[in-house]
């Protein structure tokens, strides 16, 4: 039986409030706001607003807003972080570690002298991503060296030694390389207080297991062409705003390849073992 339209029904509809799916803000998710167009990952945020940065670093404040947001194409009500429950459980943290109650995590130490050095911002990142509250509460800082070619130089001037531990993470640290020749060296000079891990990836981008864009592997990128660039213009993506949005789909230490993982436990391992020994 065909019904007729009720055109009361239909003005009853419009009067509806829209509804937006809520999505709890979080460090470097990427959303747009919908007024401007101003694109960017989440950088802080407070009872007021929240602070996008964009592509060239520019920081921008948005009001909280329903609706206000597009995540992922879809509009969205940006939400602050709901209150954990105060309960007698633990949580376990994105690396995998059982961490503080699940009210908060345990409370940061303070920073202890050694370091873990890592080869770039997109490195330091990653690792805050997942190991965040793991070095946090070991009072472990991470540092980007921003490439490695000073490497010895620097880690001279760092005088690791009892108490003062040096971990240092490396791309492409296979047989053969310039990063496993200068790892070789630093090794032979500061000995027991010095570890150099790494993955024999070109880029830490290619530590992340490409399932988590909808690809079986990362594209194959001529040795001429920087890879983040090659990779990029494979997938037809924006260079500035693929980081972040790589990034933020990383949840825990699974979604990383195995021989990243291995390596940054390592350093951890290595720098929380030796990081009060002669202090």
């Amino acid at each position: 039986m065909a019904y007729e339209r009720d055109i009361l029904d239909e003005a009853a509809a419009k009067r509806q409030p829209t509804r937006f799916t809520n999505v709890e803000v979080r460090l470097g998710l990427v959303v747009e706001d919908r007024s401007s167009g101003f694109c960017g990952d989440v950088v802080r945020w407070n009872s007021s607003a929240v602070t996008l940065r964009d592509r060239n670093q520019h920081l921008r404040h948005f009001t909280w807003k329903p609706g206000g947001f597009l995540h992922e194409g879809r509009p969205v009500t940006l939400v602050r972080p709901a209150a954990a429950p105060a309960v007698d459980a633990h949580r376990v943290t994105a690396s995998g570690s059982v961490g503080g109650a699940a009210s908060n995590i345990a409370p940061a130490r303070v920073a202890r002298a050694s370091r873990i050095w890592v080869e770039g911002i997109h490195d330091a990142e990653l690792l805050e991503q997942v190991w965040g509250d793991d070095l946090r509460e070991l009072g472990i800082v991470v540092e980007p060296m921003h490439g490695a070619d000073g490497l010895t130089d620097a880690v001279a001037d760092f005088c690791p030694g009892p108490g003062r531990r040096l971990g240092v993470l490396l791309d492409h640290l296979v047989a053969g390389s310039k990063e496993t020749r200068l790892a070789a060296d630093v090794h032979a000079r500061h000995g027991e207080s010095l570890l150099v891990t790494g993955h024999p990836f070109v880029d830490v981008w290619a530590g992340v297991r490409p399932g988590l864009v909808g690809l079986d592997e990362w594209p194959t990128v001529d040795r001429s062409v920087p890879w983040k660039e090659g990779v990029c213009r494979a997938l037809g993506a924006d260079a500035a705003r693929f980081w972040p949005q790589l990034r933020e789909r990383v949840r825990s230490y699974a979604d990383l390849r195995p021989e990243l993982v291995g390596a940054v436990e390592r350093l951890i391992d290595f720098v929380d073992a030796g990081a009060d020994a002669g202090g």
